[in-house]
């Protein structure tokens, strides 16, 4: 065996071993540790699949904070109008870097990037070589499908022309990820056009009517929200508890960090407490764990490669401190989702390769990341 994780609380309470061949979960039980190469002793953590962001524009790490009072036109021009265009292909790499190390530092194992940094073989290149050092898993999207390797599985971003777009990524077994709004018939137009369908990804759908969500729901759409980048820059409320009235269950975003955190956590806690004051109950907290696991998985065209702990998946782990002094018999789930934040991130494994090591990151400086960033793109801001 390559890996073998020990001693760890998973969700359900129960303690558990994990073997990793391969990249993969071979196995969960009780296992020995004489014959394991590496051994990691998860004792007092818990044990949880990596985290899974559906929506995000990695690059936007390095204009982290630009955008806190930005309408949506307002970042139109001046993210995507003004420099976006302006960056080379070494930009892209820095500042994808940064973001993808800002991920794992939090936990996420696997993002979803809608990638408006792309505009030259060159540009491609050098965000593949960013996910290839960061060592994260990757769906890349922009307007054609990229070239991909490694961890890394194309997607088509949807930026003109959605049914040409969503009609290719079907023919071509890719995803196509679209921004949309729902309402004004918005979604059965794509229904009416035989558009809806696992091969097709929705991202915010704030306007979203109970008759959109249940076709989207019915059809097997995946649907992402990002609550916390929608309600700062005037989305809408968050349609979560739409979807999931009609039997749907989306996963969820960061969006871009020109006025929202870099981890999962924040957009969990709030879909938590924007559902109970929307259905009127005390939802279950545990429950919504899975919207940035295999919720969020499933929604990016990856539920059959992560978010669950299960022989044969992916071996994409986060071991969270902080929760050891709970009882035995009480699953955490629950704790996690109302509590846990970064700095309980205590070692994260992604395709059975140890990225985060008790609480640091390894072969990644976020200080020195940030420093080269600052310098990189202190020409857009003199």
């Amino acid at each position: 065996m390559d890996l073998l994780v020990t001693g760890g609380r998973f969700l359900d309470g129960a303690r558990r071993d994990i073997l990793i061949e391969g990249g993969r979960i071979a196995a969960v039980g009780s296992f020995p540790r004489a014959g394991a190469a590496e051994v990691i002793d998860a004792t007092g953590l818990v044990v949880m699949p990596g985290l899974a962001d559906g929506h995000r524009h990695v690059w936007q790490a390095a204009l982290r904070g630009l955008g806190a009072d930005m309408t949506l036109p307002a970042y139109l021009d001046e993210v995507l109008g003004r420099i976006a265009p302006a960056l080379d292909a070494g930009d892209a790499r820095l500042a994808t870097l940064l973001g993808a190390a800002e991920a794992l530092d939090a936990g996420i194992t696997t993002v979803l990037d809608f990638s408006n940094v792309i505009s030259s073989p060159e540009h491609n290149d050098a965000v593949l070589d960013a996910y290839a050092t960061a060592g994260i898993r990757a769906v890349l999207g922009h307007g054609a499908i990229p070239a991909t390797a490694g961890l890394v599985t194309p997607a088509i971003a949807v930026f003109a022309d959605p049914p040409r777009q969503i009609r290719l990524a079907r023919d071509e077994g890719v995803i196509a990820t679209v921004h949309a709004a729902g309402g004004g018939d918005q979604i059965r137009r794509f229904r009416d056009a035989g558009l809806l369908g696992p091969h097709l990804h929705v991202v915010h759908v704030n306007a979203m009517t109970p008759g959109e969500a249940k076709l989207l729901a019915e059809t097997g759409t995946g649907v992402t929200v990002t609550p916390v980048v929608e309600a700062t820059m005037g989305h809408g409320r968050s349609p979560w508890s739409t979807f999931a009235a009609a039997g749907g269950r989306a996963g969820l975003g960061t969006d871009v960090m020109v006025n929202a955190p870099s981890d999962l956590f924040e957009p969990l806690r709030d879909t938590l407490r924007s559902h109970r004051m929307d259905t009127g109950s005390m939802h279950p907290a545990g429950d919504l764990l899975t919207t940035i696991t295999s919720d969020s998985a499933r929604a990016i065209g990856l539920g059959g490669v992560t978010g669950v702990i299960e022989p044969g998946r992916a071996a994409d782990l986060v071991l969270l401190d902080g929760f050891a002094h709970l009882p035995g018999d009480t699953g955490v789930t629950g704790a996690v989702v109302t509590t846990a934040g970064v700095r309980d991130v205590r070692t994260v494994i992604v395709n059975g390769r140890v990225v985060k090591r008790d609480g640091e990151l390894i072969g990644l400086d976020l200080r020195e990341l940030r420093r080269a960033n600052t310098e990189r793109f202190a020409r857009f801001f003199p």
